[in-house]
């Protein structure tokens, strides 16, 4: 599966979101949502399909991390529309300010 489908469901940047504090084992993660361990750990599945996390075992529990390759790509990607999205945020800017000068 490819990042941008791992990352379609909110669950799973959700999982990313929280992931960011640093490794974390599937029952941490899994208190954060009003679903089953097991079904986190699907979700945690794709995106370990997908390159965004890894998994060590420690002992008897599996730590999830996030891996910045696959996002370093995104953002990569993304910089193009981010341009974008700016210079016409500022076109909009400056047509309002415009409108409050009349």
């Amino acid at each position: 599966m490819d990042v941008f489908a791992a990352l379609a469901s909110p669950v799973r940047r959700e999982l990313t979101a929280l992931l960011l504090d640093g490794p974390q084992p599937v029952n941490d993660l899994a208190s954060h949502f009003a679903m089953s361990r097991p079904s986190v750990s699907e979700h945690l599945k794709v995106l370990r399909d997908a390159g965004l996390v890894s998994e060590q075992r420690s002992g008897r529990q599996r730590l999830y991390r996030l891996e910045a390759g696959p996002l370093r790509e995104l953002s990569e990607w993304l910089g193009p529309y981010e341009r974008f999205w700016r210079e016409r945020l500022s076109d909009l800017r400056e047509l309002l300010d415009e409108e409050d000068d009349r």
